[in-house]
């Protein structure tokens, strides 16, 4: 070996390389615990509605010392944890700081008896006031479903929109069948997609729903329940209304 230059030149290479390896760790050890990069704030930003100054605080708590050795992704776990906080980016900002930027959920409807979608479909559980919670349509379906009836809710209200009516209610049953409660007290029955989806139905159904509304007696009873679930037309029960 000592008088092959081939293998002596790799061996003086591979301890160059772990002398700087071995430098280098050193090196960021003492660079992780020097005093001398305090980090001195924490810059919360993002437009809040719902979070309050005291959960932002107690997240912030705690996270303190050397301005490189703050861990980044237990300071997002830690945002994470206030119900309203859908979205938490956190990064170093030198000398001294560390700027972290939240995304608040957007209620877009209730889930069931508790819990919120929001405007991604995402679940969420927070505090809403009943007011505000009231305005809200009610979604309802299988675990899992949240964004899909979601994302079915947007067509059904763009459908429903030419005639000033809108779903308040959409319901996904465990059999997979659709149906709605509209703000003027009309239930729609939609079933399950089949050739083509049930927002064509609905989509036939909108175009027809003026002049089927002409038909009935002026003055007489609202129309409240119409089954979409027929190839060729609709079923609409009227309470009152004979023959």
């Amino acid at each position: 070996m000592w008088d092959n230059p081939r293998l002596l030149n790799a061996a003086a290479n591979a301890l160059i390389a772990l002398a700087l390896l071995l430098g280098a760790g050193a090196g960021l050890q003492l660079l992780l615990r020097s005093p001398l990069f305090p980090l001195r704030e924490i810059v919360v930003r993002g437009e809040l509605k719902h979070a309050t100054r005291a959960e932002v605080a107690a997240a912030a708590a705690g996270f303190g010392g050397n301005f490189f050795a703050v861990d980044l992704g237990a300071l997002r776990r830690r945002f994470e944890q206030i119900p309203w906080v859908r979205r938490v980016d956190a990064r170093r900002v030198w000398p001294d700081r560390i700027e972290v930027r939240l995304e608040e959920h957007v209620p877009l409807a209730r889930w069931g008896d508790e819990g919120y979608v929001d405007t991604y479909g995402e679940p969420f559980s927070a505090a809403l006031a009943g007011d505000a919670a009231a305005a809200l349509p009610l979604f309802a379906g299988p675990a899992g479903t949240e964004g899909e009836v979601a994302r079915r809710y947007r067509l059904f209200a763009a459908i429903l929109a030419p005639l000033g009516d809108r779903p308040e209610r959409v319901i996904l049953t465990p059999r997979h069948a659709w149906q709605l409660r509209l703000a003027s007290g009309l239930a729609v029955e939609l079933g399950r997609d089949g050739t083509e989806p049930v927002e064509q139905r609905l989509a036939h159904f909108a175009s027809v729903w003026p002049q089927a509304l002409a038909l009935l007696p002026p003055g007489g009873p609202d129309a409240h329940y119409v089954d979409l679930r027929y190839p060729n037309g609709f079923a609409l029960r009227v309470p009152g209304l004979k023959g």
